[in-house]
């Protein structure tokens, strides 16, 4: 790739024809392939929004075996590529079985090469406007969401699915460690739907003994056991025409879970020593840090509830998963607790970032928030020291992709990381990271961190 034109990948076996695509598409940085290899080499060296696809390749360049062979691995390693097939004059059949594959469009043979060029320009627009999008995806904050903080893509991706799913009816399973944050986004749903104005109800199915359980989510009649001095509705009935929160399902006892698989199937609850039936209109959220599939194996779980349970299930990533989000949330936490302390000069020192990107966090953010809110309390100058927080050092594995997103990747997770350190700065966050401001306004722009 010689300049900053486009780079067009064409996969075409005849040397003339290669001459003429040359020529006639001198706009693009073209770069030919003939077979199989050399096109799957060249799409994962040059990563080309677009290409064309000639159907007819060796080793059998009288069919189309070869050809479609080579689009459904191309599509599988680089699905936003767009494809362009070229196919015989009068052959329709493989034109649309290429499309049905997945083929952004298709050309016939001997092509125009005007024609041919509004096609794949059109494409390569296409692929831009798509590439900005996501651009713009990644570089939104998470939404709505109250009390949710983070710049990591895998956590913006589960704001995205928490502002799709609130307006809908869904019932959503939120699976993740304990600490990360699962009622918050229970709370998000409940905000984002059209029951909004009415209650969200919470109870955690692990907090209360099982012999209390049944009249606490279902209710029960004065006089149904002894202390049962009135008619009292159970948690469901008071969530009608709002949401329920059923937080840790996976410690839901076993008599239990039949009789929640029978609300969810009716839609309606009998309380404790009671026969009336009485209907609720509820949307149910549940969250739980078990693997209720492995629950299931154990005998511990109904398979038929998880089933009804799991139309929908969002998981989310532990912290130590979350690039820069242990810095950003820590300079967060400081800023509230030490408002509430009267210590609004109290900061983080560079050890202390240091130790808290290095740990580990098992609790997650709810164990950062303790560790901060404790060192906030008990540190004796200005700002919070690495022994104020009492952390251990743990290494993280490192991810490995093709070298071009290697070295893109790493630069990314360093900018997240020092600019969360940094809370922002961005003349300490370039000072760190070793390169002038105006090359880390570059990478902030092409990262969308701006």
């Amino acid at each position: 790739m010689s300049d900053d034109r486009p780079v067009l990948l064409m996969v075409e076996d005849d040397r003339g024809l290669q001459k003429q695509m040359r020529w006639s598409f001198d706009d693009y940085d073209v770069v030919f392939a003939e077979d199989r290899d050399s096109a799957i080499a060249a799409l994962r060296r040059c990563e080309p929004a677009v290409m064309t696809l000639d159907l007819g390749l060796p080793p059998n360049p009288d069919t189309t075996e070869e050809g479609f062979r080579i689009l459904q691995e191309v599509l599988s390693l680089a699905p936003s590529t767009k494809v362009i097939a070229l196919t015989g004059q009068n052959d329709r059949a493989n034109a649309v079985r290429a499309i049905g594959i997945g083929a952004y469009d298709f050309f016939a043979k001997p092509f125009e090469a005007d024609t041919l060029g509004l096609v794949i320009a059109r494409a390569f627009r296409l692929a831009e406007l798509e590439r900005e999008n996501a651009r713009l995806l990644d570089a939104s904050p998470a939404g709505s969401i109250p009390g949710m903080l983070t710049r990591d893509p895998g956590m913006l991706k589960v704001a995205r699915q928490i502002e799709r799913l609130g307006p809908t009816q869904a019932t959503v399973t939120l699976l993740g460690e304990s600490g990360t944050g699962k009622e918050v986004l229970a709370r998000a749903l409940h905000a984002g739907s059209p029951r909004k104005d009415r209650r969200f109800v919470a109870i955690n199915c692990a907090a209360i003994p099982d012999a209390l359980l049944e009249s606490e989510l279902f209710g029960y009649e004065k006089g149904a056991f002894t202390g049962a001095a009135k008619t009292t509705p159970g948690k469901i009935e008071t969530a009608d025409r709002g949401t329920l929160f059923l937080d840790e399902i996976g410690d839901l006892p076993m008599p239990l879970q039949a009789k929640l698989l029978r609300f969810l199937q009716e839609r309606v609850v009998e309380r404790v020593g009671g026969r009336e039936e009485i209907a609720v209109d509820v949307r149910v959220v549940c969250a739980t840090h078990r693997n209720l599939r492995e629950r299931i194996a154990e005998g511990a779980f109904r398979e038929d509830l998880f089933y009804r349970l799991t139309e929908m299930i969002v998981t989310i990533p532990p912290l130590r998963e979350r690039a820069g989000d242990a810095a950003l949330l820590a300079h967060a936490f400081v800023q509230r607790f030490a408002k509430a302390q009267g210590r609004e000069r109290l900061a983080l020192r560079d050890d202390a970032l240091a130790a808290i990107e290095r740990h580990r966090w098992p609790g997650n953010v709810r164990e950062l928030e303790n560790a901060i809110k404790r060192a906030v309390i008990m540190a004796d100058g200005p700002a919070i020291a690495a022994e104020d927080l009492g952390l251990e050092a743990a290494d993280e594995p490192a991810e490995i992709f093709n070298l071009r997103q290697v070295r893109e990747e790493a630069e990314k997770r360093a900018v997240l990381t020092v600019m969360a350190r940094c809370d922002g700065n961005i003349a300490k966050a370039s000072e760190l990271l070793g390169i002038s401001r105006p090359t880390l306004y570059d990478l902030l722009n092409r990262f969308g961190l701006r």
